[in-house]
């Protein structure tokens, strides 16, 4: 059975497509050469990259090969990523029903994505299209709570989540409970910083978390001024001002039994 798209993320992602694409950080540099040493991938490997959104991860999965395919079930997020990326082939799909051929991906990636498809059927797609000894790669950006003003934020959003799924509730690792298709093979976690204005890098970035996005416009504004007024009680800058907003990037790597 298909499974259906979370409420949250088929209305959030849908209507802050273009804000997601525009606030989101990327990825730390050391994250390509960690997975080309990681990953025995040809120069011509069929990648992934799925619930691809608009294409954040895409920079790094072209240093590994040019054969990629980006899905996602929303629409508005392959459009904003076929405006970034024009040269990537899209296909609107859910996880757990690929119109792909049997082993026929090298490597899966999900970037900021799987804990939205961490369950059995998406499983059994990912390892049905993947080749043998082929690679499920999970990255994760996550905010640096060990940093004060960050932590205050975080405990000011958790209550909004209700059954979101996020990456820091652990959920996504029940999947891989009890079952015999994937082996894990290596993991890292990098640390990076997102630069930009605090309106810029801190609250327009948290307005695009998916059930904050798909709050009416005036909570959204208010939530706005709420979270730059926590950035200046503990830092001092205003909206315009430069920040660094701290990151650490969790990377699995399993591998097709």
């Amino acid at each position: 059975m298909t499974q259906s798209l979370h409420p949250a993320a088929k209305q959030g992602f849908s209507t802050a497509a273009e804000r997601y694409q525009q606030v989101r950080p990327s990825y730390p540099e050391a994250l390509t050469p960690w997975l080309q040493q990681q990953l025995t991938l040809t120069q011509d490997a069929q990648l992934l990259d799925l619930g691809a959104g608009t294409g954040k991860f895409l920079p790094h999965l072209k240093q590994l090969s040019q054969n990629i395919l980006a899905v996602d079930p929303v629409p508005e997020m392959l459009a904003q990523l076929k405006l970034a990326h024009p040269d990537i082939t899209t296909l609107e799909a859910m996880s757990d029903a690929m119109p792909l051929e049997d082993a026929s991906i090298d490597a899966v990636f999900c970037a900021q994505s799987f804990h939205w498809f961490a369950h059995l059927d998406s499983l059994k797609e990912i390892h049905r299209v993947l080749k043998n000894q082929g690679y499920l790669v999970l990255v994760w950006n996550q905010r640096d709570i060990t940093v004060d003003w960050v932590k205050t934020l975080a405990d000011f959003i958790l209550p909004m989540e209700g059954d979101t799924p996020r990456y820091h509730s652990g959920k996504w690792r029940e999947v891989f409970q009890e079952q015999y298709l994937f082996k894990p093979v290596a993991e890292t976690t990098l640390q990076h910083f997102h630069s930009g204005t605090v309106e810029q890098v801190v609250s327009k970035r948290l307005l695009s978390t998916s059930f904050i996005a798909a709050q009416p416009e005036k909570e959204q504004q208010l939530l706005k001024q709420q979270f730059e007024q926590i950035v200046e009680k503990y830092t001092g800058k205003q909206p315009q001002d430069h920040i660094d907003f701290p990151y650490v990037t969790y990377v699995y790597v399993f591998q097709k039994i």
